[in-house]
């Protein structure tokens, strides 16, 4: 349950600040940024906020190599779905869903990574301690 949730929270942050739909941060400010200022600015210093504890996490967790990594399977399965005619390109909201899904899955795995890690390998990962 805890990789999911982790994962739900990066597909929600990321499906937030933009999706194909009208429901997003990126559609409403760029359409309220004259007359709602103060709560543009303060919805997207939350985004932010949610972005660096991702991004933060994930990167001390599996660095960048680890993210492409990551990348490169999910960009590999995509390609093997296409491959057997599951998968079509040229729905380019599916496209973008399907971006927002793959890059939620990275930050999803870098927030869980000591957990998973534990369990593959029955190891713990103590970081920076102090005391």
């Amino acid at each position: 349950m805890g990789f999911f949730l982790r994962w739900l929270v990066a597909f929600i942050l990321l499906s937030a600040t933009f999706n194909p739909t009208n429901w997003n941060y990126a559609k409403w400010a760029s359409l309220h940024f004259q007359d709602q200022l103060p709560m543009t600015v303060l919805l997207g210093l939350l985004l932010l906020v949610g972005y660096i504890i991702y991004l933060r996490a994930t990167l001390r967790s599996i660095g960048a190599f680890g993210m492409f990594l990551i990348m490169a399977i999910l960009g590999a399965l995509l390609w093997v779905l296409y491959d057997y005619g599951l998968l079509n390109i040229h729905n380019q909201k599916m496209n973008t869903w399907l971006g927002l899904f793959a890059l939620s899955i990275v930050l999803g795995v870098g927030l869980s990574w000591s957990l998973i890690r534990r369990r593959l390998s029955g190891q713990a990962d103590i970081d920076d301690v102090d005391e």
